[in-house]
């Protein structure tokens, strides 16, 4: 089974840069998207960013588009989250799945976990 390895969260002030890896460990993500979520404190999960794997096409949910940049290295088995112009309210734990599912104009994780990396956002 795949397992996901979250990394490059940190603090960062209000306007700065993160860039977050997931990488795939056990197998690749070959046939599948791969998302990004974020949690923040007492919120539920939700989708931040989702690339596909056969075509590259990418996919941002509204608040983030402009800003973030989300990519893939295939020989590495990892993908990236740039994130630039960063704000307090995106501070929390970013996770990546390996299988999001879009329905209507919102994707959904179906796939496995990793153990998340925390993004604190300081105003």
């Amino acid at each position: 089974q795949v397992q996901l390895v979250e990394s490059g969260g940190g603090l960062v002030e209000a306007g700065g840069s993160l860039r977050l890896s997931c990488a795939a460990s056990g197998g690749t993500f070959k046939n599948y998207g791969v998302g990004w979520f974020r949690e923040a404190p007492g919120e539920e999960r939700e989708w931040v960013a989702v690339i596909g794997w056969n075509d590259g096409s990418t996919y941002y949910t509204d608040s983030v588009k402009g800003r973030f940049n989300i990519s893939r290295d295939n020989a590495e088995n990892t993908v990236y989250l740039q994130m630039n112009g960063l704000k307090a309210e995106e501070t929390g734990v970013y996770y990546c799945n390996n299988n999001p599912r879009t329905y209507g104009t919102s994707w959904y994780p179906f796939g496995s976990w990793g153990q998340g990396t925390q993004v604190t956002v300081s105003s």
